[in-house]
């Protein structure tokens, strides 16, 4: 007997599987517009929270980033210096190399006595420009006549971001502003940093940032006040340690009334 088709059933199973399909492409369109990719929010791949190097380095690396953005007009006078002083040793030593394999010791001695010299000096003045002239700047430009320079550290054990801001008109006394903040102020747990919090930090407490970029400072601004806040803490504690002085003092007087 020769087999018939089912069409009925065959178009059951078509249209099932392709509802079937519909509804999972719909589910994967709403989880994407739900869950926005990482990608789109964060401005840095993930790194090591534990690490202090990788947290100051990623954040060091986003500062000027975001000033220029802003229009700062950033120097690159240090940085030129630096690459300059330690190119210039790696090809008086290469050079050196080159000449001692090709002509050999005795023809090139001389020349390599004075090019140690010159290696030791020009590694020397590196060494100075990066911790004495450089002293872990940043970022040094201007922007509508404001010269801006800004130095990052952080100590051993602590994830605190510590930056001293000089800023000023040019011929007039510079400005001097210390900030901190944690890392997880801008760090999320999984090691993404976010631009956002970042940003609104820098506007909120350096004044020149935040007249840059006003719609990021948050509740006024502090930018100016971090110093006067420390010497009123440190005074509000002074005032307190002299009344507690004071209290002790008094307590220890009546005790020796009493005792006699």
């Amino acid at each position: 007997m020769p087999t018939t088709y089912d069409f009925k059933r065959d178009s059951r199973k078509s249209s099932t599987s392709a509802e079937s399909h519909l509804s999972t492409s719909s589910s994967q369109i709403l989880n994407f517009t739900a869950k926005p990719q990482r990608s789109l929010v964060m401005s840095a791949p993930k790194i090591s929270v534990y690490s202090l190097s990788d947290l100051k380095n990623t954040t060091d690396d986003a500062l000027p980033n975001y000033l220029t953005s802003l229009k700062f007009q950033q120097s690159h006078f240090l940085a030129d210096v630096r690459l300059a002083l330690g190119y210039s040793a790696v090809v008086i030593a290469g050079v050196t190399f080159y000449a001692d394999y090709k002509l050999g010791w005795d023809a090139t001695k001389f020349w390599t006595l004075w090019a140690v010299v010159v290696y030791f000096i020009l590694n020397g003045a590196l060494t100075y420009w990066i911790w004495g002239v450089e002293k872990g700047k940043i970022f040094t430009g201007e922007i509508n006549d404001t010269l801006v320079s800004i130095a990052s550290s952080v100590k051993k054990h602590k994830p605190i971001y510590n930056l001293q801001v000089c800023y000023g008109k040019p011929g007039e006394e510079p400005r001097v502003l210390k900030i901190a903040a944690p890392f997880t102020r801008w760090f999320d747990a999984d090691g993404y940093f976010v631009a956002t919090p970042f940003q609104q930090w820098l506007a909120t407490e350096i004044p020149p940032i935040g007249e840059a970029d006003p719609k990021k400072v948050v509740g006024g601004g502090g930018g100016g006040k971090t110093e006067e806040k420390v010497i009123e803490a440190r005074q509000v504690k002074g005032n307190a340690d002299s009344d507690k002085m004071t209290r002790e003092g008094g307590a220890r007087s009546r005790n020796l009334k009493k005792a006699t």
